[in-house]
């Protein structure tokens, strides 16, 4: 039998979200979220990237991130990087690997009040590459998982 649609990354949910307080190691800088991590990319300037790191909340660094200078190709590269920052966390990190296998065949919808139709989806409507990286990892977890 199919699982209901996770439609909030909240709650016991709250793991799928950029939010959630786990260090991820990119370019040789620790952040406490793949929020602060995701920010830090928008930018090529290693110092920037630093200051980022040291924000207190992921709320934070996602203002920062508006600040910033942004790289000329970012939006060529903002769904790799974050597909690359959602498979850093999920792999680096047992017990966030078992609960993202535990939602089985759930589809993923980052579902959100704030209008972000192009991570999530907000009444109704919107893309959801946030949902569909997570879905994307977890089938690449499966896959590997069965060939071991």
């Amino acid at each position: 039998m199919p699982h209901a649609p996770i439609t909030s990354f909240h709650g016991q949910y709250r793991f799928l979200s950029n939010f959630e307080p786990v260090r991820i190691s990119v370019g040789g800088i620790t952040y406490p979220t793949v929020e602060h991590a995701y920010q830090a990319t928008k930018t090529l300037d290693v110092a920037e990237r630093r200051k980022i790191a040291l924000l207190s909340s992921p709320g934070s660094a996602k203002k920062a991130g508006k600040w910033l200078l942004m790289r000329p190709d970012w939006d060529d590269v903002k769904v790799p990087a974050m597909t690359f920052l959602v498979m850093e966390k999920f792999w680096s990190h047992n017990h966030l690997a078992t609960a993202l296998l535990a939602t089985g065949d759930a589809e993923l919808v980052e579902g959100n009040t704030w209008g972000d139709i192009f991570w999530g989806v907000c009444r109704g409507e919107g893309e959801n590459h946030l949902g569909r990286i997570l879905m994307h990892v977890r089938d690449q977890m499966i896959g590997h998982r069965s060939v071991q």
